[in-house]
């Protein structure tokens, strides 16, 4: 606590040197600001560069496509906007003393991207960037990637180096050993709690209603908080502001359509998505001995984007997603529920032309349920959360060399679990605790305070700081928490650098899951009797560009896990977050290397990622340190997508891990109750999570042919998932029906191809 109040009286007195500096610079200096649209439905574009040719005055658009320009000398300059896939855009201003200038930029897709050359003014403005492990993937290389016939967001995010999974199947990310609950997930700066279909085998993100993605694996700035891994940032898209068009898809998985168009002032987007399993379960033949299940999933994005003058926006928007699995058969009768829905609203104004806020209230509804038969026995097990959050941002362009951010955050949350082995489906009391129908109805509701301050300054051309600190306080815990972080980076020339980052974080809500696969998760807050999950990043990262478009990176990171948790698989009731948990200490280590290019007909990247977690709990283990299950040493990935001409386009990716962690066996004790003439079996289990699966490794690869229908755009695509037909193994388990102990493996997919055939109206 001396080191952090220390640390604190640093940023003050850093942040009196910093605005003394800055304010004698403005003057009677000139602005410029504005957004920057496609020229031909009117969405803005996040991330694009402007910048005044011949000077070193430029910034990127934010997730709005808002820009600003300060402290720019009066004059006459020659303005260029740039976007990848788009044609740049020059014109020419003139900039009088005190001038405040708005001026939107609209710029023209290009035909076929097969270069992209930058000019000094380009690379100066991304020499700014300051965040470390930050990586933004173009949606258009996102929508390349598929399973199964579908694009997938958190698939095409796990061939990214220091990003695993559990398995081939699983669409959690596991980011530099942190679980797939300590990432935060933002779709329109709401958070999504369950961001997966078909229990992880695909995300709930529909490539057509994403607009941009943006990852940082680690170091993030004290604008983002609540977690204390990663940071998944995607905005929707807007929709066409002039004219309706729209598209649809046909796939293996599931069909998906799209639908946009102008409203007053605005402009609107609906997408959605569905699978038909359970409409044409009917037409496949099947063992009436082996019933096939129920299933069947869908999402919806919504967004609604009107502008009131130019200095005001107003969004609407809204997300749903629910996935249901029945199954009845071989004594087996159960239901399971997943619900997502969310909604909000955001205010956006620009107050000077240089001070941007964004202000949302948002609603979030996540609900897990799980119903179960046995002859007329029921029970049901159910988790869900409320969460109702305000945020309110701001970021001051307060110089060409100077940025503020700061902001406060509320949040309301109510955590529900329901237990009922009463063995009715009559539904349970309202008062809390256990009931002695021996019906569990728990309901905890918790405040979240937060308020962040953040500064980008460059101190000079080779040198750029970040410096931060996010504030939280729970009202259910009591706990009064201090985030700090700073990052550095450092310039050696224009096509390499290096950055420093270091931060604190914490985590007040956690998953409760096991270990291995699990229908049911149960997300719970920390309450008096389990502090708060912690961590430490230090990260150093040295950025290169060793040829023009093509981008080299080499991260080294170490972690601190401090009061993590697993479940207690041996609980029966729990009153407290002690009693579901035990808690533990862990770390987390290793280095990437990371190859992307970026522009051309041939892009990609390749990845390598090697890795060490480590965990150690009093009550597990017996003391003794252990690795996760997802700890994976070597992880090596390769995404290429070639485009041929404008018909054809071909894509493949490769990974190579190291095999899962799983726990061995020594031996077998068989014991007999009174009367039985069998016994049962029970393994004795070796050390924890001590052996490893052999490696695995997957090839896939697609084609896509472009076409016409009727005059409107059109794509047919086969991929084919696992080239070769490897079946890596899911899990192993030991099989007690034997005379002898039997080690049995479940293997995963084999080779799948399908064919999927998409339209654009």
């Amino acid at each position: 606590m001396r080191l952090l109040k220390i640390a604190i009286i640093i940023y003050f007195f850093q942040l009196i040197f910093v605005f003394a500096n800055e304010a004698s610079t403005i003057g009677e200096n000139a602005t410029i600001s504005g957004f920057v649209f496609d020229i031909q439905t009117k969405e803005t574009l996040v991330g694009a560069t402007v910048f005044l040719e011949g000077t070193k005055i430029g910034a990127l658009t934010n997730k709005t496509g808002f820009f600003a320009l300060n402290n720019v000398p009066p004059g006459k300059y020659r303005i260029v906007v740039t976007y990848v896939g788009y044609e740049r855009f020059t014109d020419t201003i003139t900039l009088k003393k005190k001038e405040v200038l708005r001026r939107n930029f609209y710029l023209k897709p290009s035909e076929i991207t097969t270069s992209e050359i930058r000019v000094e003014a380009e690379k100066d403005i991304e020499k700014r960037e300051i965040t470390i492990s930050k990586i933004s993937v173009p949606v258009r290389q996102i929508s390349k990637i598929r399973i199964g016939g579908e694009s997938d967001l958190f698939r095409s995010l796990q061939y990214l180096p220091g990003i695993l999974t559990s398995s081939q199947i699983s669409s959690g990310l596991f980011v530099r050993g942190g679980s797939p609950d300590q990432n935060l997930v933002l779709l329109d700066n709401m958070t999504v709690y369950n961001p997966s279909h078909l229990f992880g085998f695909i995300s709930t993100f529909n490539t057509e209603a994403i607009k941009d993605v943006e990852l940082i694996k680690g170091g993030f700035p004290a604008e983002y908080g609540g977690r204390i891994s990663s940071v998944l940032n995607v905005t929707q898209r807007e929709g066409n502001r002039e004219r309706v068009s729209g598209g649809a898809g046909l796939g293996v998985i599931s069909s998906k359509a799209m639908l946009e168009g102008p409203l007053f002032n605005g402009s609107w987007f609906i997408a959605g998505r569905r699978t038909y399993v359970d409409l044409i379960k009917g037409l496949i033949p099947t063992d009436p001995n082996v019933p096939l299940p129920d299933f069947w999933f869908y999402d919806v994005n919504a967004k609604l984007t009107q502008e009131f003058g130019k200095n005001d926006r107003l969004y609407l928007g809204g997300f749903q997603s629910q996935d249901l699995l029945g199954y009845s058969g071989f004594g087996i009768d159960f239901d399971i529920t997943i619900k997502n829905q969310a909604a909000y609203t955001r205010w956006v104004h620009i107050f000077y032309d240089n001070i941007f806020s964004s202000n949302s209230l948002s609603w979030n509804f996540y609900r897990n349920s799980f119903v179960g038969r046995t002859g007329d026995y029921v029970y049901k097990i159910e988790n869900s959360i409320k969460d109702l959050n305000f945020k309110s941002n701001f970021d001051w362009f307060l110089t060409e060399f100077l940025t503020l951010k700061f902001g406060y955050e509320l949040s309301k949350f109510r955590f529900t679990y329901i237990q009922n082995f009463a063995g009715t489906e009559t539904d349970t009391s309202q008062n809390s605790g256990v009931t002695p129908a021996g019906i569990l109805n728990i309901t905890v509701d918790d405040w979240n305070h937060s308020a962040y301050f953040q500064g980008n300054y460059n101190l000079a051309d080779k040198v750029s700081w970040q410096f931060g600190l996010r504030v939280n306080y729970w009202t259910l815990s009591q706990k009064l928490t201090f985030d700090p972080r700073i990052a550095l980076k450092y310039n050696f020339t224009d096509r390499i650098s290096t950055k420093l980052a270091w931060g604190i974080y914490h985590q007040n809500i956690r998953l409760a899951t096991q270990p291995d696969f699990s229908f049911f998760d149960t997300w719970l807050p920390t309450d008096t009797t389990v502090p708060p999950i912690s961590s430490q990043h230090i990260i150093l990262s040295l950025e290169t560009e060793p040829f023009e478009g093509v981008n080299f990176n080499f991260d080294v990171y170490y972690k601190t896990l401090k009061d993590i948790t697993e479940l207690n698989l041996n609980l029966l009731t729990a009153r407290t977050s002690r009693d579901v948990f035990y808690v533990g200490n862990g770390r987390s280590y290793g280095m990437e290397i990371f190859f992307q290019k970026k522009y051309g007909k041939f892009v990609g990247w390749l990845g390598y990622a090697l890795g060490f977690i480590y965990a150690r709990f009093d009550s597990l283990n017996y003391g003794k340190e252990f690795r996760p299950k997802y700890d994976r040493r070597h992880d090596f990935k390769i995404v290429a997508q070639y485009l041929l001409n404008q018909n054809w386009e071909f894509s493949a990716t490769f990974t190579f891990q190291s095999g899962q962690s799983y726990t061995g066996a020594t031996s077998m004790l068989l014991s007999r109750l009174p009367g039985q003439s069998e016994g049962l079996g029970k393994i004795i289990t070796s050390q924890r999570y001590g052996l490893r699966l052999p490696p695995s490794h997957q090839l896939n690869i697609a084609v896509t042919y472009n076409f016409k229908t009727l005059g409107l755009p059109s794509k047919l695509i086969l991929d084919v998932y696992n080239v070769y037909n490897r079946r890596d193994i899911w899990f192993r388990y030991y099989n007690l029906n034997e005379d002898l102990p039997k080690v049995e493996d479940v293997r995963l997919l084999p080779i799948i191809p399908s064919l999927s055939y998409e339209i654009k109206l």
